[in-house]
C-alpha cells in the first residue's frame, strides 16, 4: 500500500466513525433520550457488568479519567448511576446502575439498535463479517 492510499483509507475510517457518532447524537436529541452517545455507552457497559471501578469502566468505553468523571457526575445527577464505596479500598468506589438507570437502558436498547441498523443498511452478512475482520485486524495491529 502506498502512503497516499494509507492516508486515503485512514481518512475514510475517521470520516465514517465521525459520521456514525454525529448521526447517533442527532437521533438521541430528536428522540429526546435525555442522554448523549457517550453517556449511553457508560450506561450500557454498566448494565452489562455488576460493579465496575471507574478505571475498569474507562477502559471499556475508551475514555480518559477526567472525561469519564464528568460523564459519571452527570449520570449521577440524573439518578441513573450510583457510586458505592469499594469494599476493599476505602479510597475508591465502584459504579452501578440505579433502578432508574436500568429502566433507562431497557427503554433505549431497541431505539439504539434501530440507529445502528441504519448504518448497516444495504450491507449483507458477508460484508459485515469482512468489515468486522478488518477492524479487528487494525485494532490488534496496534496493541
Amino acid at each position: 500500500m502506498t502512503q497516499e492510499q494509507f492516508y486515503k483509507y485512514s481518512f475514510l475510517l475517521d470520516r465514517t466513525a465521525r459520521r456514525v457518532k454525529q448521526y447517533a447524537q442527532r437521533k438521541f436529541k430528536l428522540g429526546d433520550f435525555d442522554l448523549t452517545v457517550d453517556q449511553w455507552l457508560v450506561l450500557k457497559n454498566l448494565s452489562e457488568n455488576e460493579l465496575l471501578s471507574q478505571s475498569e469502566l474507562a477502559q471499556l468505553v475508551f475514555k480518559d479519567q477526567p472525561t469519564l468523571t464528568r460523564i459519571i457526575d452527570l449520570l449521577t445527577k440524573k439518578g441513573y448511576v450510583e457510586r458505592v464505596p469499594h469494599p476493599m479500598d476505602r479510597r475508591s468506589f465502584q459504579l452501578h446502575l440505579t433502578e432508574s438507570g436500568t429502566i433507562k437502558v431497557n427503554e433505549l436498547k431497541p431505539k439504539v439498535a434501530s440507529i445502528r441498523e441504519k448504518a448497516w443498511e444495504n450491507l449483507n452478512e458477508k460484508d459485515f463479517e469482512e468489515f468486522k475482520r478488518i477492524l479487528n485486524t487494525i485494532y490488534f495491529n496496534l496493541e
